[in-house]
């Protein structure tokens, strides 16, 4: 049997996949407020999205999905490829404590990067998405101010979703895109929105802009205030 080097400082998945990578941070609200339908759709949703990403080739291989979730804070989910993650099942309970949630998530999200740069691996500027159906349960301003900053030096891309009960206001001060309400409980439709576009960029050339289906569209899941 032989076994082959592995470099100093270079890790086997890395070794093992070598191609660049689409990282996708999802924060969901697993707060009281959500128990019932809403978090069975939201379950529904991530496992759709893993088995989308999962069918298409590129996206495989290169984009990497990790979950923070909130009411508590923890993560639920580093960051893996669709053939290796496998969604957690979300539980309801507890507060929306969003600012320390978007602090632990981009500090997650950091350290990936971290890992990227020591393997030499590229990547494609990374997408934060954060779906609640509340607002805030604690000190947020400090983590919007980083998430403005993130965006104004091209560190990520920052998205917001609120479900029904949102507090929308709160959302718009928290990221430079204006957020966007989910019609009804589409998480399903979310998922297939996020999935189809993360396939599109993985199969872009790193640094260049893709165009997006237009979520607020007659048929899409989104809608604008």
């Amino acid at each position: 049997m032989s076994f082959e080097q592995v470099p100093f400082g270079e890790s086997v998945e890395f070794a093992e996949n070598t191609e660049p990578r689409c990282p996708c941070l999802l924060l969901l609200d697993t707060s009281g407020s959500m128990q019932g339908k809403a978090i069975n759709e939201l379950n529904a949703g991530i496992r759709q999205l893993r088995d989308e990403l999962f069918a298409d080739e590129m996206a495989q291989k290169r984009v990497e999905v990790a979950i923070v979730g909130f009411g508590p804070v923890q993560t639920l989910s580093e960051f893996q490829t669709p053939d290796i993650f496998q969604p957690p099942t979300l539980m309801a309970s507890g507060d929306t404590p969003i600012g320390a949630a978007i602090e632990a998530g981009l500090d997650l999200l950091d350290q990936r990067k971290q890992t990227y740069r020591n393997n030499g691996v590229t990547y494609y500027r990374p997408w934060v998405f954060l779906i609640t159906d509340g607002g805030p349960t604690d000190y947020w301003q400090a983590a919007a101010e980083r998430v403005k900053k993130g965006e104004a030096s091209n560190r990520f891309s920052f998205f917001a979703v609120g479900v029904e009960g949102a507090r929308m206001d709160i959302l718009s001060q928290i990221t430079t895109r204006e957020p966007l309400k989910l019609q009804e409980l589409r998480f399903r439709d979310l998922f297939k929105w996020l999935s189809n576009s993360l396939s599109a960029v993985s199969k872009s050339q790193v640094g260049t802009q893709v165009a997006l289906e237009n979520p607020t569209g007659p048929n899409g899941w989104g809608s604008v205030g």
